[in-house]
């Protein structure tokens, strides 16, 4: 069962940051990382990401939520804002609005500086 679970955490990773960056790689011609580039609604920033690991469920995380902002997907605080945890994130996987072991836990910094353009 676990490996199932960690099998579908990767997937979920996977497919959100195939989904936030497909659209907008014709737009987008230089970057970093190899994840998805995240918009932070906070500071109105683009910033790229390099996905790290999965986690377990334990501990601080910030929403990390896909479809929505201009990139495909955003969330609340960036690097400098109080609220930011350092890249430690959670998707609602389950659709419940609230975070709990259905969802999705991983590690993917956002690497600075922003930019105002995608």
């Amino acid at each position: 069962m676990k490996m199932t679970r960690k099998i579908a955490v990767t997937s979920i990773i996977a497919a959100t940051a195939l989904l936030a960056t497909s659209a907008f790689a014709k737009d987008r011609t230089t970057g970093r990382g190899t994840g998805p580039v995240v918009y932070v609604e906070s500071q109105g920033l683009f910033y790229d990401s390099i996905v790290l690991a999965d986690l377990p469920s334990n501990g601080r995380f910030q929403q990390l939520k896909p479809g929505e902002g201009p990139s495909g997907l955003a969330t609340e605080f960036g690097p400098g804002d109080v609220g930011y945890l350092g890249g430690r994130w959670w998707i609602d996987a389950n659709g419940n609005d609230y975070m709990d072991d259905g969802d999705a836990f991983f590690l993917c910094p956002l690497l600075g500086p922003g930019r105002s353009v995608l």
